[in-house]
Protein backbone atom coordinates (compact mmCIF):
# COMPACT_ATOMS: atom_id res chain seq x y z
CA UNK A 1 0.00 0.00 0.00
CA UNK A 2 2.93 2.74 0.76
CA UNK A 3 4.51 1.74 -2.17
CA UNK A 4 1.73 2.52 -4.01
CA UNK A 5 1.21 6.05 -2.68
CA UNK A 6 4.82 6.99 -3.22
CA UNK A 7 4.68 5.74 -7.02
CA UNK A 8 1.17 7.56 -7.59
CA UNK A 9 3.07 10.89 -6.18
CA UNK A 10 6.41 10.30 -7.99
CA UNK A 11 4.36 9.55 -11.09
CA UNK A 12 2.50 13.12 -10.42
CA UNK A 13 5.10 15.12 -10.30
CA UNK A 14 6.49 13.45 -13.21
CA UNK A 15 3.72 14.29 -15.24
CA UNK A 16 3.66 17.54 -14.25
CA UNK A 17 7.60 17.61 -16.02
CA UNK A 18 6.08 16.03 -18.93
CA UNK A 19 3.39 18.87 -19.28
CA UNK A 20 5.56 21.67 -18.43
CA UNK A 21 8.22 20.27 -21.03
CA UNK A 22 6.06 19.67 -23.33
CA UNK A 23 4.77 23.00 -23.19
CA UNK A 24 8.14 24.79 -23.50
CA UNK A 25 9.52 22.61 -26.51
CA UNK A 26 6.76 22.88 -28.72
CA UNK A 27 4.66 25.47 -27.62
CA UNK A 28 6.03 29.19 -29.31
CA UNK A 29 8.61 27.78 -31.31
CA UNK A 30 9.46 28.08 -35.49
CA UNK A 31 10.14 25.46 -37.19
CA UNK A 32 13.54 26.61 -37.30
CA UNK A 33 14.57 26.24 -33.62
CA UNK A 34 12.66 23.04 -33.32
CA UNK A 35 9.62 20.18 -33.96
CA UNK A 36 6.51 21.81 -36.01
CA UNK A 37 3.25 21.15 -33.71
CA UNK A 38 -0.07 21.80 -33.76
CA UNK A 39 -0.42 25.12 -31.93
CA UNK A 40 -3.80 24.25 -30.98
CA UNK A 41 -2.62 20.88 -30.12
CA UNK A 42 -0.02 21.83 -27.58
CA UNK A 43 -2.23 24.09 -25.74
CA UNK A 44 -4.64 21.82 -25.91
CA UNK A 45 -2.02 19.08 -23.97
CA UNK A 46 -1.42 22.38 -21.49
CA UNK A 47 -5.18 23.22 -20.73
CA UNK A 48 -6.07 19.63 -20.38
CA UNK A 49 -2.99 18.62 -18.45
CA UNK A 50 -3.09 21.49 -16.15
CA UNK A 51 -6.72 20.82 -15.27
CA UNK A 52 -6.41 17.31 -14.89
CA UNK A 53 -3.10 17.04 -12.84
CA UNK A 54 -4.79 19.99 -10.24
CA UNK A 55 -7.78 17.73 -10.04
CA UNK A 56 -5.44 14.81 -9.11
CA UNK A 57 -3.82 16.33 -6.86
CA UNK A 58 -6.86 17.29 -4.97
CA UNK A 59 -8.22 13.98 -5.18
CA UNK A 60 -5.21 12.68 -3.57
CA UNK A 61 -5.18 15.11 -0.88
CA UNK A 62 -9.11 15.34 0.04
CA UNK A 63 -10.42 13.10 2.79
CA UNK A 64 -12.69 10.35 0.88
CA UNK A 65 -15.76 11.61 2.63
CA UNK A 66 -15.95 15.01 1.07
CA UNK A 67 -16.97 15.93 -2.86
CA UNK A 68 -13.50 16.60 -3.15
CA UNK A 69 -12.17 13.33 -2.51
CA UNK A 70 -15.10 11.29 -3.72
CA UNK A 71 -14.86 8.93 -6.51
CA UNK A 72 -16.58 10.79 -9.40
CA UNK A 73 -13.59 13.64 -9.34
CA UNK A 74 -11.71 10.39 -9.23
CA UNK A 75 -13.02 9.31 -12.06
CA UNK A 76 -13.31 12.55 -13.71
CA UNK A 77 -9.59 12.62 -12.92
CA UNK A 78 -8.86 9.32 -14.45
CA UNK A 79 -10.74 10.50 -17.38
CA UNK A 80 -8.57 13.87 -18.20
CA UNK A 81 -5.29 11.69 -17.76
CA UNK A 82 -6.41 9.56 -20.54
CA UNK A 83 -7.09 12.52 -22.61
CA UNK A 84 -3.85 14.01 -21.66
CA UNK A 85 -2.38 10.78 -23.08
CA UNK A 86 -3.96 10.59 -25.98
CA UNK A 87 -3.09 14.14 -27.02
CA UNK A 88 0.62 13.73 -26.20
CA UNK A 89 0.73 10.52 -28.12
CA UNK A 90 -0.83 12.85 -31.07
CA UNK A 91 1.81 14.98 -30.66
CA UNK A 92 4.32 12.36 -31.01
CA UNK A 93 2.77 10.74 -34.00
CA UNK A 94 2.94 14.32 -35.69
CA UNK A 95 6.80 14.90 -34.96
CA UNK A 96 8.90 15.79 -37.78
CA UNK A 97 12.07 16.98 -37.93
CA UNK A 98 12.92 20.98 -39.28
CA UNK A 99 13.86 21.39 -42.65
CA UNK A 100 15.09 23.80 -44.67
CA UNK A 101 18.19 26.16 -45.04
CA UNK A 102 18.10 28.15 -42.26
CA UNK A 103 17.03 25.37 -39.97
CA UNK A 104 20.54 25.67 -38.20
CA UNK A 105 23.09 22.55 -37.43
CA UNK A 106 21.43 20.98 -34.74
CA UNK A 107 21.78 17.52 -36.38
CA UNK A 108 21.71 15.60 -32.70
CA UNK A 109 19.21 18.32 -31.11
CA UNK A 110 15.69 16.91 -33.07
CA UNK A 111 16.68 13.51 -32.63
CA UNK A 112 17.71 13.69 -29.05
CA UNK A 113 14.21 15.74 -28.43
CA UNK A 114 12.41 13.25 -30.32
CA UNK A 115 13.99 10.31 -27.89
CA UNK A 116 13.15 12.44 -24.66
CA UNK A 117 9.76 13.02 -26.24
CA UNK A 118 8.90 9.37 -26.55
CA UNK A 119 10.45 8.48 -23.41
CA UNK A 120 7.88 10.91 -21.51
CA UNK A 121 4.84 10.25 -23.30
CA UNK A 122 5.39 6.68 -23.20
CA UNK A 123 6.13 6.84 -19.81
CA UNK A 124 2.85 8.79 -19.27
CA UNK A 125 0.80 6.22 -20.54
CA UNK A 126 2.30 3.62 -18.30
CA UNK A 127 1.96 6.42 -15.49
CA UNK A 128 -2.13 6.55 -16.11
CA UNK A 129 -2.28 2.64 -16.87
CA UNK A 130 -0.56 2.80 -13.08
CA UNK A 131 -2.94 5.39 -12.07
CA UNK A 132 -6.11 3.83 -13.33
CA UNK A 133 -4.93 0.27 -11.65
CA UNK A 134 -3.92 1.94 -8.21
CA UNK A 135 -7.91 3.83 -8.77
CA UNK A 136 -9.72 0.86 -9.56
CA UNK A 137 -7.76 -1.37 -5.98
CA UNK A 138 -8.54 1.62 -4.10
CA UNK A 139 -5.05 1.68 -3.08
CA UNK A 140 -5.59 5.79 -3.13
Amino acid sequence: MFTSVVTVWVLTALAAVVIVVTRLRLGGRNQSEGPAASRSLVRAHLGVGVVTWLLWVVFLLAPEDTLLGSPELGIVAIGGWWLLAGIGLSLLARWRRPRGRHTGGHDGAPLAGLLLSVLGHVGMLLGVLQFTYVYLVAAV
